[in-house]
């Protein structure tokens, strides 16, 4: 994909480490990869010439673009990724691997070692939220709503009664 044929395309504030988060992500997610690096041609306010200024990362197939600003604005919950899982296994792998605060895991929310929040979403719940009557779906949310990472069998189940 050409650099601007997306239109639209997040950017992501990180103090410094960019090019290793991105690699990180890159390396946990399929039809992934850094498509550029950008080296800033003069200090910068956090930063000096040569170092990464920004790299153009593609994540499952959509392009973002991560900035090494320094430490003058923070990653926050206001902004956060979701993953959209296949089955358990996906569910299971990413939260493990994407969770450094267990403190802020909650309903399939977790929060990497740079500060992004992530929404790890088995696409099973996505159809018991829509389908069924407004008690299954009540049971489905009340019973996410006491999960840290989302697990298909108990939303299943929920969803039965």
């Amino acid at each position: 994909m050409s650099a601007f044929a997306q239109k639209l395309i997040p950017s992501l504030w990180f103090e410094k480490d960019g090019e290793e988060a991105a690699n990180f992500y890159v390396s946990l997610l399929p039809n992934s990869r850094i498509e550029t690096l950008i080296h800033a041609p003069a200090d910068f306010p956090g930063g000096r010439a040569g170092q990464v200024l920004t790299v153009e990362v593609t994540l499952a197939g959509q392009r973002y673009t991560i900035l090494n600003g320094g430490p003058y604005f923070k990653l926050s919950e206001a902004f956060s990724i979701q993953i959209m899982c296949d089955d358990q296994a996906e569910v299971d792998r990413l939260s493990a691997a994407l969770s450094a605060v267990p403190e802020a895991e909650q309903c399939g929310w977790v929060k990497d070692r740079w500060g992004l929040s992530w929404q790890i979403v088995p696409r099973r719940m996505i159809e018991l939220m829509t389908e069924g009557d407004a008690a299954q779906k009540q049971r489905v949310f009340d019973a996410m709503m006491q999960m840290k990472t989302l697990d298909i069998a108990g939303l299943e189940a929920a969803a039965k009664g």
